[in-house]
């Protein structure tokens, strides 16, 4: 049993109940892992106190802590807010008049770190593992984030229309991006090493693979067929933490980043650089080939065109683009 359950609910099962309202609203297992790993925190900090004895007050004050004492990041910050107020809106109901007044770290305007078109190819030659150079050259590609490309299906890759569906992309928006023709045949070739492996999982009585929103219910068959598999498999198998089910599952995303930081250590690039570098880096060529910022929103699934318009403010142009006036000095 969990003891913080057990000291925080009468009914020793306030974590459970915060999972299966998580788990009814279709949030993902990360936002499950990181809402409850954070309100557990927050009731440990106020010795094991029920969250129903606590208020705006305790709540700033947890936030404060994690500001002074562990100099956590406004985003951190930000998440751990957002679990808290999360199980007094949704979980231990009515929501009370105070969830509105508590205040958010205002998170910094940066810029994104973008990498030149000779350090991307730099980079891309860098990666050893062939399997990890190709998931790189298709977030660098299209434009993906990394966990649009892992989950990927065969399904959604449209080699007749040269064009890659993807699903339930960030605030759950399905879009289109353009399947780069340099990737064609390396996709192609990904396939049919998915199809042999899928095959063979299938002999061995496995080949199972997750379904989003009981799909798998809907229809029975489909978690075993090709078309539905993951395009970057992984190695072996794994346990579902919340069904435990053995499937087969995509690539760890953790694998890619490790691949990225390696990459560039070796190919000399000194930008703090990760596999979202990449996305932020299609983007921006992009706006430097000339192509309509409306365009690159659609691309990047950008619900509104001022989040794209971030990228303009490190194109080639305007610091660069304006000569200093201590270059037009005449030596003395």
């Amino acid at each position: 049993m969990d003891t913080v359950s057990a000291t925080a609910s009468s009914s020793p099962r306030l974590l459970d109940l915060l999972r299966e309202r998580i788990r009814l609203k279709h949030l993902s297992i990360r936002t499950e892992q990181a809402y409850v790993g954070w309100v557990r925190r927050y009731i440990i900090h106020h010795g094991k106190r029920h969250p129903r004895e606590m208020g705006k007050v305790e709540v700033e004050s947890f936030l404060t802590s994690l500001a002074v004492d562990r100099d956590v990041s406004a985003a951190t910050q930000s998440q751990a807010l957002s679990a808290i107020l999360f199980l007094y809106r949704e979980v231990l109901e009515p929501p009370l008049p105070w969830l509105d007044e508590v205040t958010r770290a205002k998170r910094p305007a940066r810029l994104p770190v973008v990498l030149a078109v000779d350090e991307v190819q730099r980079l891309l030659a860098a990666v050893g593992n062939p399997d990890m150079a190709l998931v790189l050259r298709l977030l660098y590609g299209t434009g993906m984030r990394l966990l649009e490309g892992l989950r990927l299906r065969v399904k959604d890759v449209d080699f007749c229309r040269r064009e890659i569906l993807v699903r339930e992309g960030k605030g759950a928006k399905d879009r289109i991006t353009m399947l780069p023709e340099s990737l064609m045949q390396p996709l192609r070739a990904q396939v049919a090493k998915v199809k042999a492996q899928h095959d063979a999982d299938l002999a061995l009585g496995r080949g199972e693979v997750w379904l989003p929103n009981a799909l798998a219910v809907k229809y029975p068959a489909a978690p075993r067929a090709f078309s539905w598999q993951y395009v970057f498999p992984a190695a072996g198998l794994s346990t579902d933490p919340r069904s435990g089910v053995v499937r087969r599952h995509h690539i760890d995303e953790r694998q890619v980043q490790r691949a990225v930081r390696r990459a560039a250590a070796s190919a000399g690039i000194n930008k703090p650089a990760s596999p979202h570098t990449l996305r932020h880096s299609f983007a921006t060529h992009l706006l430097e080939s000339g192509y309509d910022i409306r365009t690159v929103q659609e691309l990047l699934g950008h619900a509104d065109v001022s989040t794209t318009m971030i990228y303009t403010h490190v194109l080639n142009r305007g610091g660069r683009g304006v000569r200093s006036p201590l270059d037009g000095m005449v030596a003395g």
